[in-house]
This record gives C-alpha cells, structure tokens and sequence, in this order.
C-alpha cells in the first residue's frame, strides 16, 4: 500500500508544495483535483482521519471510471474505519468489494469490512444480529484467504463471537426459568443446546432442562403428570450420563426420586382401576 501511495503522490507532490492553498475549502474550491487528491494522501499518510477523508470525498467524481478510483474508494473508506465510523466504513467497503473485486487492495478491505461488524456487535444483553453478521465476514475473509496474517487473530474473535451468541441464547432461556414459564424455558434450553452443543454453559443448561422439566410436572394438572415426569426422568439420566461428578447430583437425585415415586404411585392407581 505504501508503493502505492508514493507513486500516486510523485507526479503531483510538488504540486502541491508551491501551490501555498490555505486550507480545505479552499482546495475544494481549487478546481484542481490532482492537486486535493494529493493533499489527501498527506493527511491519510500523517492519520489525519476526518480531514483526508473529506477531501477524498470531495474529488471523488473526478475519478469515476479511472485507474485511481479504487485507491480513493480505498482510502477513504479506511478513513471512516480508522476514525471508528464503523457504519459508515462497512457501507463503503462493501461498496468497494462489489466493485473492486481484482483491487490490490481487497483483502484489506474484505479484512476491516469483517471487523466492522465485530466493532458495532454489542454485548450479550442486547439483539446479536450484528454479531451473526460478523461471524458470516469473518468466516468468510478465512475462508478466502487462509494465509492471511490475519487468520490467528481472526479465529480468536470468532470464539469470541461464537461465545456472544451462547451468553445470549443461555441468558433468553433462563429468563423464561426465573419467570416462571418453565414450559417456554424448556423449549429455549433444548435449543440453545442443540444450537451452540460446545457452550460453557452446558451443564448449567442441562441441569435447569431437568429442573424446570421438575418443576412443570410438579405444577401440572394430573392428566399430564405422568408424561412430564417421565420427560423429566429422560432429561435427568441425560445429565447424570454426562455430568456424574455434577454439584447438582444430590438436588436433581431428590428430584427424580419424587419423579418415580410419582409414577410407582399412579401406576399402581390404573392398574387398580383396571381391574375393577
């Protein structure tokens, strides 16, 4: 990038030396879009963000249709990503990719259009759509260039992410279970489950599975009883397979025991029923 930028500022460097024009408007004003080009690149060369930008902006018509066009596309939308205008930089780099897919300056842009999203992706509190936008350009600047330097750093805020949108499926479900809804709880933790399988969470998610599965059945109208309990006993094995060493183990034990307790009770009910 920076051969680039030395050979887009020699023809027009001394230029701008002599040229003596006071300040941004008045190069704007100027006429001269070589002569504001090459300001431009001043300033992006000293990390003057907001001011090259400005005046990227200002002669980019110039340029339409030229050899220079993808620089300036370039250059400014790196602006906008290095002054944190995230918004911004990932309108223009996608802008840039559609257009410019053969620039040498591409799997730069694929790379920051990428980390756009990570940048604008929030916390686990709140909506992870930008989060799964991310994930997507991530995934997809690995998959294009394996070799890239960024690939290392790349895979970290991908578990990053990945991480993000376990904390938020977990922390949905166990709304519904503080709330009470146990029903809708189930139904959330089995698919966060299934959803993210390798989540940190998933023996806390397993054993509240069983819990609120103990819990519906508990408060359910007798009709229902026996096949929640059962459904419950299936979540309870489920768990004591995979977490035998479990602190929830003497807990979810109790529980299963009324489960069966339950069951041996009412079965032996319809079977006097039966034979009446």
């Amino acid at each position: 990038m920076k051969r680039t930028l030395l050979y887009a500022l020699c023809p027009v460097v001394a230029a701008v030396i002599l040229s003596g024009c006071g300040g941004i408007n008045s190069l704007l004003k100027s006429g001269k879009p070589d002569l504001v080009y090459a300001k431009a690149l001043e300033y992006y060369e000293r990390e003057k963000w907001q001011r090259a930008s400005t005046l990227f902006e200002g002669v980019q018509h110039y340029y339409a249709g030229t050899p220079r066009e993808d620089s300036l596309s370039f250059f400014n939308a790196r602006c906008k990503y290095k002054n944190r205008d995230y918004e911004t930089a990932s309108t223009l780099f996608e802008d840039f990719r559609r257009k410019f897919g053969r620039s040498p300056f591409i799997e730069d842009a694929e790379g920051m259009y990428a980390l756009c999203f990570y940048y604008l992706s929030p916390g686990p509190t709140r909506d992870q759509t930008m989060t799964g936008q991310a994930l997507v350009a991530i995934n997809e600047f690995m998959s294009r260039y394996p070799e890239s330097s960024r690939t290392e750093d790349f895979r970290k805020i991908n578990e990053e992410l990945t991480q993000r949108l376990h904390e938020k499926a977990y922390d949905n479900a166990y709304t519904y279970y503080k709330i009470g809804r146990y029903k809708s709880a189930i139904t959330s933790l089995k698919n966060a489950l299934k959803q993210y399988p390798e989540s940190k969470h998933r023996e806390e998610i397993m054993y509240l599975i069983v819990d609120a599965s103990y819990r519906l059945a508990s408060n359910s109208v007798s009709d229902k009883q026996t096949d929640r309990y059962l459904s419950m006993l299936d979540s309870y094995l489920s768990f004591k397979e995979e977490f035998p060493e479990s602190k929830h183990l003497k807990e979810i034990d109790r529980m299963a025991q009324h489960a069966r307790d339950y069951l041996d009770r009412n079965g032996n009910k319809e079977d006097e029923d039966n034979n009446q």
